[in-house]
């Protein structure tokens, strides 16, 4: 019993000790790979191919050992080495890729004709063995020899019509320049994979201008035309709207919209984008053509609702003064029309916006809110009439009635995105009333909210009033930087520069006065006073380069300079400053696209 004992713990060693072999083995193997390409990428070529030479005897199936071997033999110019290495290896290997690297080798040498044929017969070999052909193609992208890539792709696909390398080709070509195989190929691709149309847009993107006559826009209208004509896809009209908007040809957009939706009889998904969009962008006339079309063919009654809505709003922007009566009357028609439910709150609280502030009447605009909450509404269509009744409430500098109606929807809608909205309108309306212990508390909570513009709004406050706290123990700019800014929001500008003026002239030595330099910059450029906008943004520059608001005063500074002063050579000058100096700015992208543009950059 003893002895069957010894032999079974005998036998159990040698497994343990076979295993720990192995393991070691392992390790050192991956420790040698990791040195190998740690030497190879730092450049020590000698020590690279020693190392890999060493695994390769090792396991001498490994490829990529062997690549690595005669990369590093190139790298150290020993090019005979390398060749009677791949030459042995082609003469061995049905593998076209070690065709590829003979030919490289001789190109590295300065036999471009010899490089040439091995090039060829690396293709030709795809015939024979078809499943070779993406490798080929990927060993001439690793080599740079996009020619013979893009032709050893195009051969796979014409064997094996299958087979889907559209993306690399158009990849290929773009990095070529030849921009319409590229959109040729991007088309055929997004054929084949739909799903995939966003991530094309985006490549595409890179090639086109807001310019509808510019090369590369031509190229990809008339591809798509023609793709319309010889095989119609509503992708093509989907695609071609998106070139449109992104010539601002909002109206084109529009009657690629309408066939998408007459052909597809569903949703009118891209059609309330579209107008989103025009609106956006101050083209009114087309916004309220798409409207029209909205009320005629929306069958969802929320949706219809919604663009009586914005027809109205798009009235006001137009509208003179004596013609408030007709609008009015117009709000009341639809009020009547389609009462009070939840499809119709957002006209409710649009109505009152417009009494409020169009027909200055605060008290009929807080009644007629007041009225409509008692009806039993959803929480949270309550919670939007609630949000807008506050709003009205704070104008009026009743603040604690305001902060009520907050503090309701932040209790009955938690963790909502209302909820963090709410909390954040609490923190101002305690930062205008004064109480800014209160405000900052509420704006730490918010700092983590999930909406990202409610997070920064928070931040920008918080450190506004943490910035100036304390170093003035009785808060005295502070609170009429607030007061000044509750002016603006109640739109009484001039009354708020008035208040900026007395912080900049009492208050010069304290850390609030970049804030209240842009404030009144802002407000001046409200009334459209653009030369002492530019004097207060030219002061945040020369005397607060350090501080956070200066890509913010260079940005706007630069918008008026293009915009307003026609001095286009300062504005280059300040996008450029952001661009190399702030890449970290909300402002970088859009500096960076204006500036390419006034310079007369060309895409590819």
């Amino acid at each position: 019993m003893f002895t069957e004992q010894n032999f079974k713990f005998k036998d159990i060693l040698k497994q343990f000790l076979f295993m720990l072999s192995l393991c070691v083995s392992i390790f050192s193997f991956s420790q040698d790979e990791a040195l190998a390409k740690d030497y190879f990428s730092r450049g020590e070529f000698e020590k690279a191919l020693l190392t890999y030479q060493k695994l390769y005897e090792k396991n001498n199936s490994n490829s990529n050992y062997f690549q690595k071997i005669v990369e590093a033999l190139q790298q150290l110019k020993r090019y005979d080495e390398a060749q009677q290495l791949l030459e042995t290896k082609t003469s061995k290997s049905a593998n076209p890729q070690y065709v590829v690297d003979l030919g490289y080798n001789y190109k590295l040498i300065g036999k471009a004709s010899r490089a040439s044929e091995y090039y060829e017969k690396a293709i030709q070999m795809i015939d024979d063995q078809v499943a070779y052909g993406y490798y080929v193609a990927r060993r001439f992208e690793d080599k740079a020899l996009l020619d013979y890539a893009a032709k050893a792709y195009e051969r796979t696909m014409e064997l094996r019509p299958n087979s889907n390398y559209h993306m690399q080709l158009a990849a290929i070509y773009g990095e070529q320049g030849k921009v319409e195989k590229m959109f040729s190929h991007y088309l055929s691709y997004i054929e084949k994979y739909p799903n995939h149309f966003n991530y094309v847009k985006r490549n595409i993107s890179e090639y086109i201008t807001e310019n509808s006559e510019d090369a590369n826009n031509v190229l990809l209208r008339k591809a798509l035309l023609k793709k319309m004509q010889t095989e119609p896809n509503i992708l093509w009209n989907q695609l071609l709207s998106w070139l449109f908007i992104q010539q601002h040809d909002y109206n084109k957009a529009f009657a690629q919209e309408k066939a998408i939706h007459k052909r597809e009889q569903i949703a009118l998904k891209g059609v309330l984008d579209l107008v989103e969009i025009t609106i956006a962008n101050d083209d009114l006339d087309t916004a309220h053509r798409i409207l029209d079309y909205i009320v005629e063919n929306a069958i969802n009654l929320a949706t219809v609702v919604a663009a009586h809505k914005d027809k109205l709003e798009l009235n006001l922007k137009q509208a003179e003064k004596n013609s408030y009566r007709d609008i009015d009357e117009a709000y009341n028609t639809l009020l009547i029309k389609y009462g009070v439910r939840p499809e119709t709150m957002d006209l409710h609280v649009s109505y009152a916006h417009f009494i409020a502030f169009y027909l200055d009447d605060l008290e009929r605009s807080v009644s007629f809110l007041k009225k409509t909450l008692q009806n039993n509404l959803p929480v949270f269509h309550e919670a939007k009439l609630k949000m807008k009744l506050a709003d009205i409430l704070v104008f009026q500098e009743k603040f604690n009635e305001a902060l009520i109606y907050y503090t309701q929807i932040q209790t009955r809608l938690k963790n909502s995105t209302l909820s963090q909205e709410a909390r954040f309108r609490v923190a101002k309306t305690s930062y205008y009333k004064g109480d800014f212990r209160w405000a900052e508390a509420q704006l730490k909570i918010l700092k983590s909210s999930t909406s990202q513009l409610i997070a920064n709004d928070a931040l920008d406050l918080k450190l506004l009033i943490s910035d100036n706290n304390f170093e003035d123990s009785l808060q005295v700019a502070l609170k009429k930087y607030a007061k000044a800014d509750l002016f603006a929001f109640q739109n009484k500008n001039q009354a708020a520069i008035q208040v900026l003026n007395d912080v900049l002239e009492h208050h010069k030595t304290e850390s609030i006065i970049d804030q209240a330099l842009y404030l009144q910059a802002k407000l001046y450029e409200k009334q459209k006073q653009f030369l002492q906008a530019e004097t207060n943004y030219q002061k945040i520059i020369s005397d607060y380069k350090e501080d956070i608001l200066i890509d913010d005063a260079y940005f706007h500074l630069a918008e008026i300079y293009r915009k307003q002063l026609e001095q286009p050579e300062k504005a280059k000058e300040l996008y450029e400053r952001i661009i190399f100096n702030h890449s970290d700015s909300i402002y970088f992208v859009d500096a960076r696209k204006i500036y390419r543009q006034m310079r007369g950059d060309q895409v590819n």
